[in-house]
């Protein structure tokens, strides 16, 4: 790219954001921020490269000199004009005649730039001045580019970024609130698992109480069937003697009080009964979900140097002298005439663009296993020894009960 050339193409880009921005309407305050952001940057890149490139060593040429002092004031009024329009509300219909303005100062900057300091600058400077000022711009613009697409990127990751986080505490959050209500759900199940067992307990040690009880109403009416107040006296020792071998064993075990010794008492009449309860205990499994740890997947930006070849085309004035086909004059002659003719070189320009390389999923699989629980139960067993028979005839006989 050469000079001239180099000098044109950032009033173009500026003129087309302009054109841009003019066709937004009050109500497009998002879209007119971030045109006017564009805007800003290239402005701000055109006249910086030229106060720090260009304008110095058109400071140096007498011809040039007094060029810069204009281009200077220019560059100051347009910065004051972009203050300006930043100001001002995006949404009103000052910022479109705060626009116009600016853009009517940018279009004479531009026409003043290229009519005087162009054609000044060909003249005054040598060509590997020239060359080197271009190369310089050049590489400025470079820079800002990639500064300004560095700072896309990282605008981005920072939102993707961000957003996963978001999205992590979420899943993170869900997955705890999944977790309470089970562990909530397993609390309620043993409580009432617990309040089972124990109304099972209470209803087994209540048992032999209403059994006494129905054996001492049945010793009581025995004194209508002896005669003499010895009867009467034998049968409340039967019943007191009853009362006691069922309640006090059950009493004692209920209030946490030491069973008093007792000798086996005498059955009472035929037909009487009494009822021991064995228990056992039965061993319950159940589940709950803990927390086992916690996988984050973190995606993060290397940077790698990469190579490409390109053929690049330059074009060069070549002037020869050549005699005429005919000495017939078909033109003006013996006048000033000057002619030029632009050299043209290739650059290699670099740009980047994004793809999808691969993906990356993340997600949870269930998997069952069989793990065997060990404990120890505890049951009741009964010892029957039986005076005047054999040892180790401990046989209980079963018994059906009709429902």
């Amino acid at each position: 790219m050469n000079f001239k050339t180099m000098m044109q193409s950032s009033p173009a880009r500026a003129i087309e954001l302009f054109a841009r921005l003019a066709d937004t309407s009050d109500g497009a305050v998002k879209t007119r921020e971030r045109l006017f952001a564009e805007l800003k940057a290239e402005l701000e890149i055109h006249t910086s490269l030229e106060e720090q490139h260009l304008f110095p060593i058109l400071r140096k040429n007498a011809e040039t000199k007094h060029l810069v002092a204009d281009a200077v004031r220019d560059n100051k009024e347009l910065r004051a004009k972009l203050a300006e329009l930043e100001a001002a509300p995006k949404n009103d219909q000052a910022f479109s005649e705060k626009l116009a303005d600016l853009q009517k100062a940018f279009r004479q900057h531009a026409r003043d730039e290229k009519k005087e300091m162009l054609p000044a600058v060909q003249r005054a400077l040598s060509d590997e001045q020239v060359q080197d000022v271009t190369e310089k711009m050049e590489a400025g613009h470079a820079e800002a580019e990639q500064a300004k697409q560095d700072e896309v990127e990282q605008r981005r990751a920072k939102a993707r970024q961000e957003r996963e986080e978001a999205q992590f505490l979420a899943r993170q959050a869900e997955l705890r609130t999944q977790q309470a209500a089970a562990a909530e759900r397993e609390r309620e199940a043993g409580e009432q698992r617990a309040r089972a067992d124990a109304q099972r307990v209470i209803d087994v040690a209540l048992e032999p109480v209403a059994a006494a009880a129905r054996a001492a109403e049945g010793v009581a009416h025995l004194p209508t069937l002896m005669p003499g107040a010895d009867a009467h006296r034998r049968a409340q020792a039967q019943a007191t003697t009853l009362t006691n071998m069922f309640m006090w064993p059950w009493i004692g075990a209920m209030q946490g009080m030491p069973q008093p010794a007792m000798s086996t008492a005498a059955r009472g009449p035929s037909g009487m009964e009494e009822v021991i309860p064995l228990g056992e205990e039965v061993l319950e499994v159940g589940k709950r979900t803990e927390n086992r740890g916690t996988v984050r997947v973190h995606r993060f930006v290397v940077e790698t140097p990469v190579e490409r070849q390109v053929t690049l085309q330059s074009e060069k004035v070549v002037v020869e002298r050549r005699r005429p086909v005919s000495d017939k004059v078909t033109g003006e002659i013996l006048t000033e005439v000057t002619v030029e003719v632009v050299e043209t070189e290739e650059v290699p320009t670099v740009s980047k663009r994004l793809r999808l390389r691969e993906e990356v999923v993340v997600r949870t699989e269930r998997s069952q296993r069989v793990e065997t629980v060990r404990e120890t139960v505890r049951r009741d067993e009964v010892e029957i020894e039986q005076a005047g028979r054999k040892r180790g005839n401990r046989q209980l006989r079963g018994v059906t009960t009709a429902h």
